[in-house]
């Protein structure tokens, strides 16, 4: 029996890191976007380098079993000297790797992560094998005996298989949580909507929510009555429609504003953790795993979860790496004791 089941990617990370990148912001009349930028023809210097393991799949399970839970994960490796690495890695962090699937004509997936001055990123990807993971290489007789699934952004072909997850799971009582990336959401409001309605917990950035729900944020600066709420109204409308289920939570991240969350009865906005930021890879990842883990651990505490998932998150982005600063509830339940000021907060919304 396991706690938890993660299912998405598997990659190589190389972190690059060179104080000579710059940052470009252009702007258009409706928006405004930001480009990391280098000499066009020179060579450049790097700073900093590391090679780390990383992917959704991966990472949330390294979480999950760093927080307690019993864990295994179903991703899909390449046939490459990286392969058994990563699985060497997996066993040192206590993940159950009988569900692996092994490629025997695609490489693992490759990322190439170049770090700003800022500690934001930008990455390079190679999906690799995490791209064709098909329906007859996983075993669902095995998720049977989990309490959880826990979908991370799957690449490529492999999306086909979201829905048939969220049926499996639907029909066999198992708790999903879904922390989609933007090739599934863009597949539409129909097709996503089918798994929200199976889903218990739902995860995603304000960008993805906004390209889900066709909403778009207006900027009320100089709204007084909104400068005293903590979620903007157009932001409230995404958390009711991603809210499909009557037992279930859905889950905003908005960067340096910190999260919004609503599970049917109240609302919820969690701040941003205070932190030295080294590199935001990662930090979905160990918020939104933590967030699952502790709702598992602490029953329906939303406003728990919330604060915990905040802090574990904060401890990766101090770190390069996404892994390199997970947390244990402990040292979690150690770093609030230390921050009584931190505080997640039941917001009143019209």
């Amino acid at each position: 029996m396991f706690d938890v089941i993660t299912i998405g990617s598997a990659t190589l990370d190389v972190f690059v890191e060179s104080d000579s990148a710059n940052i470009v912001s252009v702007n258009s009349l409706k928006k405004k976007t930001e480009f990391m930028s280098f000499p066009y023809g020179a060579k450049v210097e790097i700073d900093g380098f590391s090679r780390n393991i990383g992917g959704g799949g991966i990472n949330t399970a390294a979480n999950f079993a760093n927080l307690g839970l019993k864990t295994t994960t179903v991703i899909k490796l390449g046939n490459d000297e990286i392969a058994p690495v990563i699985k060497e890695k997996m066993k040192r962090d206590g993940v159950d790797i009988s569900n692996v699937i092994q490629s025997k004509d695609n490489l693992t997936g490759f990322s190439i992560i170049l770090v700003s001055f800022q500690g934001d990123r930008t990455v390079l990807a190679h999906r690799g094998a995490n791209a064709s993971i098909s329906e007859d290489e996983i075993d669902f007789n095995v998720f049977k005996q989990a309490k959880w699934l826990y979908v991370a952004p799957l690449a490529g072909d492999t999306n086909k298989l979201l829905d048939k997850i969220a049926d499996f799971a639907g029909k066999n009582g198992i708790n999903l949580a879904i922390n989609a990336g933007s090739t599934a959401i863009k597949k539409g409001e129909k097709y996503f909507n089918n798994i929200l309605k199976t889903a218990k917990i739902v995860v995603m950035n304000k960008e993805e929510a906004s390209m889900l729900t066709k909403i778009q944020v207006r900027p009320d600066t100089k709204d007084e009555k909104f400068s005293q709420k903590e979620i903007h109204p157009d932001v409230v409308t995404m958390l009711k429609k991603l809210h499909c289920r009557e037992d279930s939570i859905a889950v905003i991240t908005d960067g340096k504003y910190g999260v919004y969350c609503y599970d049917g009865k109240n609302f919820y906005h969690a701040p941003e953790f205070a932190a030295k930021v080294v590199s935001t890879l990662g930090a979905g990842d160990a918020f939104s795993s933590t967030f699952v883990a502790a709702i598992q651990n602490f029953g329906s505490d939303v406003v728990k979860a919330l604060a915990y998932a905040s802090v574990n998150a904060a401890a990766v982005i101090e770190k390069f790496g996404a892994q390199e600063g997970f947390l244990t509830f402990e040292q979690i339940k150690k770093r609030l004791l230390e921050h009584p000021e931190y505080e997640v907060k039941i917001v009143k919304c019209d």
